[in-house]
């Protein structure tokens, strides 16, 4: 894999992963009304768009917008029925697995 694309590839996870943080974040900030979720959850979708605007430079929006909110999304209905305790069903689980699935797809087929 060429340095481009691996590069490519580390900042879009980059991004994903704080956008991760700021959603969790902000779950814990209690509407903003508490101090430091509430700084993390901004710095988090700081550092999230700036990743991804350089994710950008040699991805297809189409496919990196995808990606990156398909994998926040799965991750964060994951992080909910895990540790938040939201309840977990069948519809829940199926439509995590869907968006996975579909990730997937993108990826393969339009990444490069």
């Amino acid at each position: 894999m060429c340095t481009l694309v691996r590069m490519m590839y580390v900042t879009l996870s980059g991004a994903i992963l704080a956008e991760i943080l700021a959603t969790t974040s902000m779950k814990y900030s209690d509407g903003f009304t508490k101090l430091w979720p509430s700084l993390i959850t901004a710095v988090g979708y700081l550092v999230a768009f700036v990743l991804l605007a350089q994710t950008l430079k040699t991805m297809s929006v189409g496919t990196a917008y995808a990606i990156w909110s398909g994998a926040g999304t799965a991750v964060i209905a994951l992080i909910g029925m895990v540790f938040v305790g939201e309840s977990v069903t069948a519809a829940k689980v199926l439509g995590v697995l869907l968006v996975i699935s579909g990730v997937v797809v993108l990826n393969m087929g339009g990444a490069h």
